[in-house]
């Protein structure tokens, strides 16, 4: 009941994010193989469940598998099983996601870190609705419904030759992109809410207080490269640090800020000898702190951009292809609001 609730969790009120509900809706009832695609901490597992159950197989197996998880030697057991001493300590047959989950859905995330190998004995699930375990030469039959996910760009991925054509035709009878939060900003502040009362009550408090105005247009401004799933992060830790009766009046995005935070060295041989050091294409010489020089540079682009657009935060946005909200979440998090005129 619990996975059923959290199937329904998906908040919003965007227009894209209702046009992605749609659409969800629309192919859920079908029998038919789903791609998933979006950012990471977009919500692609709550799609799944959604998909799930909002078909007819509501009452039978939902089953998930995260292939970037397991070691590629395990993946295919663990997708398909095994038969008793077909390994090295494969002491009993072992029944595969496939197998367990006849009848339902099976959600398999991260799929472009899967091997040709693999890749093919998906396709002939799809395509025939069998498959062999490991070390086994009986076709075994399944009617499971396929709902497969990735941050990935398959098309590209298979003109490369990194990923099968025929697998991709098959998995895509229709595809699902989640919108990135950074292209939601009326649901951001609701969204915020929700995990905020949440997680009062996982504290034991009476209530939540509330966010500053302040708060809020940091939340607004923000980039939010980590999607729902950084938001979630940074309103609890907002949230529990704030004391139970007040409002909570300024956020906190980086967890990891801190003046004794270790900083990544270069190795002393880069510099030691006689030798000059190496440098970049451009001349930049080597060895250099990676995240200061692109700071600088990302800085460089965004005062550009500003001074051409006549200081428009719009007109900088088009001109470095960015959003508003993107733009302005950059501008806040170097600092230049105050540079704005």
């Amino acid at each position: 009941m619990a996975e059923r609730a959290q199937a329904h969790n998906l908040i919003g009120e965007s227009a894209v994010f209702l046009e992605m509900l749609e659409h969800i809706s629309l192919v859920a009832p079908l029998a038919k193989p789903v791609l998933v695609i979006g950012e990471r901490g977009t919500g692609k597992e709550l799609v799944a469940a959604r998909l799930h159950y909002l078909s007819r197989r509501w009452d039978q197996p939902f089953l998930k598998l995260n292939c970037a998880a397991i070691n590629e030697n395990l993946l295919e057991t663990e997708l398909f099983g095994h038969e008793a001493g077909s390994f090295t300590g494969a002491a009993k047959r072992h029944l595969g996601r496939f197998e367990l989950a006849d009848g339902g859905s099976f959600f398999l995330d991260e799929l472009a870190n899967t091997s040709a190998r693999v890749q093919e004995k998906l396709l002939r699930v799809i395509e025939y609705g069998e498959f062999e375990r490991v070390g086994g030469n009986q076709s075994i039959k399944a009617n499971v419904r396929l709902i497969a996910a990735t941050n990935e760009d398959l098309p590209a991925l298979a003109q490369q030759g990194r990923f099968r054509y025929d697998l991709l035709d098959r998995l895509a009878f229709d595809v699902i992109t989640l919108p990135p939060l950074r292209v939601r900003p009326d649901d951001i502040l609701k969204l915020a809410q929700h995990f905020a009362v949440a997680m009062t009550k996982e504290l034991g408090r009476d209530y939540f207080a509330g966010f500053s105005k302040a708060a809020e247009q940091q939340l607004l401004d923000y980039s939010w490269p980590g999607n729902v799933r950084e938001l979630k992060n940074v309103v609890e830790r907002n949230v529990y640090r704030c004391a139970p009766d007040r409002m909570v009046s300024k956020m906190d995005f980086d967890p990891f800020t801190s003046p004794w935070r270790p900083r990544l060295t270069p190795p002393a041989a880069m510099t030691t000898g006689n030798s000059p050091a190496p440098s970049t294409s451009d001349g930049t010489a080597l060895p250099l702190d990676f995240k200061q020089v692109t700071e600088q540079h990302e800085i460089g682009l965004i005062k550009r951009a500003l001074q051409q657009g006549q200081f428009n935060q719009k007109k900088a946005a088009e001109l470095l292809g960015l959003t508003y909200h993107q733009l302005r979440g950059y501008l806040k998090k170097y600092q230049l609001l105050k540079d704005e005129g």
